[in-house]
């Protein structure tokens, strides 16, 4: 799942970024000033953040400068009101890999940020196979014995999870950290909601031969793949 920071003080563009941004399948933290976001995003691990430079208590300029000093890999777009020129190459040369100026097209943003998620790292998995199933991640789709396999974003999103965390078990805490966001309440039902409803899709499009789980649940631990079969990884540059 990718988790994004907004880092944006004005609350009602930030709340309508922040659900269309949702709506898209991606984890969004909100950080309404600019020592909020510099200290959310050393806490946590993001793959983007979205960055205002006219920001209270610390602005957007040194933000910038401190993440891209503590963390040279993050990828930082730049959302400002301010124009000329001159705004945009300081921006970038403070280390943003990219400025939009506002008022922005939102379809303009996505493609952007679409754009910096794809050179966050040069390799990448494409494909991961277990069992029957078959799940690609560019394409967000899972295929089962050939058929494909209907999911929302989250349950794609946590088998995903799974797969690339074949070895592993996997709390609940840590599902909804990587796949929903830092608000999200610790003590929800939506993770085991959500695996439930996964469990059903899949155990009912399962070839007849095939009667083990593909996720069991670890009292009082989490969830793991069912350990009768190995993730195979076919990756691209």
């Amino acid at each position: 799942m990718i988790r994004i920071l907004l880092v944006e003080d004005e609350v009602d563009m930030a709340q309508a970024l922040a659900k269309g941004l949702r709506r898209e399948g991606y984890a969004v933290d909100i950080a309404e000033d600019g020592a909020a976001g510099w200290e959310m995003a050393e806490a946590n691990r993001y793959n983007l953040v979205l960055l205002d430079l006219n920001l209270p208590v610390m602005d957007g300029v040194e933000v910038c400068k401190r993440l891209r000093q503590s963390q040279p890999r993050l990828s930082i777009v730049m959302l400002t009101a301010r124009h000329g020129s001159h705004n945009m190459i300081n921006g970038l040369d403070i280390g943003a890999d990219d400025y939009i100026r506002k008022p922005f097209h939102y379809h303009e943003l996505l493609a952007r940020i679409r754009v910096q998620l794809r050179r966050e790292t040069p390799l990448k998995v494409s494909r991961l196979a277990y069992r029957d199933l078959l799940l690609d991640s560019a394409a967000r789709t899972v295929m089962q014995a050939g058929r494909y396999l209907p999911l929302t974003r989250k349950e794609f999103a946590i088998l995903e999870y799974l797969l690339l965390n074949a070895e592993a078990t996997i709390s609940a805490e840590t599902l909804l950290e990587h796949i929903w966001d830092a608000h999200a309440d610790p003590f929800t039902t939506t993770v085991r909601v959500h695996i439930n409803s996964l469990r059903r899709k899949l155990a009912s499009g399962r070839l007849a031969e095939h009667t083990e789980p593909y996720i069991i649940t670890v009292q009082g631990e989490g969830y793991r793949l069912h350990s009768g079969a190995y993730v195979e990884a076919v990756c691209f540059e």
